[in-house]
């Protein structure tokens, strides 16, 4: 097991850093002169000079990555010289010297993704804290609507294959995995929010956190949470019913069933025990690629129904060109595929015991 995690932990930190070299390079050859986009349009020459020569703009593409690589790292190095120093323990790094080699200076830190261009210089790690959690509770709800939902479904159409029920069932699903999540918000907010408000007192848009009409106290909105989830929801749910009536259908017809039933068990007992564990296998793994792509791929879904979360401040920076609000939110989603990765390899291991971890 020990082994196992250093091997991940090994492949995770060539990944990121696989990620944070595509994404620096291709912000960076972007057009536009990042200093300008801090200061906005009323910035003057000095300005932009003097934004240029704090977050080294001026230098040259190869020193500005090596700057880049720096900030992020948790282990940082910077010359000993005092203004070097001052930067070093202000609030931009926080960080906690440790040892001197000759005259550089070696720091323990949070991994630094620099200041937003169109917050005023707000932190990105501030912007991405104050929305993640939000995304992080829209996607939460909406696996576990498919997870419920698909696996009882799942269950349904395979004991009853090739009926009625199981041909509504299957084409629902296709319905569900062919319609595009930003068409499916789009038609949810009009028809639940709009046409049926007075029957199901939703709204088209809102966040899960809203001021009330004084603008002093933030109260929680659960309602806000019911359509997007469900939105969300819709094609991880298609895939789960899918998913599980296949691999259950498969695991009905091996000897070990048959086994069980020649014990005497009943059906149920012989459904719950010990079918339904062993089928579960493909399942959990679709389920933990569509719950790190929900992180990424609710973008659509929060700026239609306007929820405030990462999704939504992706699509804004785009639209303002807040390249480090970008290249932090891409880190972050990449950090989280990863560590999702990893534990669903643990949890396969554990409900298939033929699974080593190595």
């Amino acid at each position: 097991m020990g082994r196992y995690l250093l091997h991940k932990i090994g492949y995770a930190l060539l990944t990121l850093f696989g990620v944070v070299t595509v994404i620096f390079f291709l912000f960076t050859v972007l057009p536009g002169d990042p200093a300008k986009m801090m200061l906005g349009q009323n910035q003057t020459a000095e300005q932009v000079e003097v934004v240029k020569k704090k977050y080294g703009f001026d230098k040259p593409i190869s020193t500005q990555y090596l700057y880049y690589l720096n900030d992020l790292s948790p282990l940082s190095f910077h010359s000993a010289d005092s203004e070097s120093y001052t930067a070093l323990a202000s609030n931009k790094y926080s960080a906690t010297r440790l040892f001197q080699i000759g005259q550089t200076d070696v720091a323990l830190k949070w991994p630094y993704l620099r200041e937003s261009f169109a917050k005023q210089g707000k932190p990105v790690s501030q912007v991405i804290g104050e929305t993640l959690p939000n995304t992080a509770v829209l996607a939460v709800s909406a696996i576990i609507i498919a997870m419920i939902l698909g696996l009882i479904l799942g269950v349904v159409s395979a004991l009853y294959k090739d009926q009625w029920l199981d041909k509504l069932i299957q084409v629902l699903s296709t319905f569900g995995m062919s319609v595009p999540s930003f068409f499916s918000a789009i038609l949810f907010a009009w028809f639940f929010g709009f046409v049926l408000h007075e029957y199901t007192n939703l709204e088209m848009t809102g966040s899960l956190y809203e001021l009330d009409d004084f603008g002093e106290k933030v109260n929680i909105k659960w309602k806000n949470l019911i359509l997007p989830a469900i939105v969300l929801g819709i094609r991880p749910l298609a895939v789960v019913i899918q998913l599980m009536r296949n691999s259950l259908l498969e695991v009905m017809s091996q000897d070990f069933i048959r086994t069980a039933r020649a014990k005497g068990l009943s059906e149920f007992n012989v459904i719950k025990n010990h079918a339904i564990k062993n089928a579960l296998n493909p399942v959990v793994t679709a389920i933990s690629g569509w719950f790190a792509s929900m992180l990424a791929g609710a973008v659509f879904v929060e700026y239609i129904f306007g929820w405030n979360g990462l999704g939504k401040e992706i699509v804004n920076a785009l639209n303002t060109l807040d390249l480090p609000v970008i290249m932090g939110a891409v880190l972050i989603i990449a950090l989280l595929f990863i560590i999702i990765n990893i534990l669903v390899d643990i949890i396969y291991a554990w409900l298939d015991p033929r699974v080593k971890l190595a």
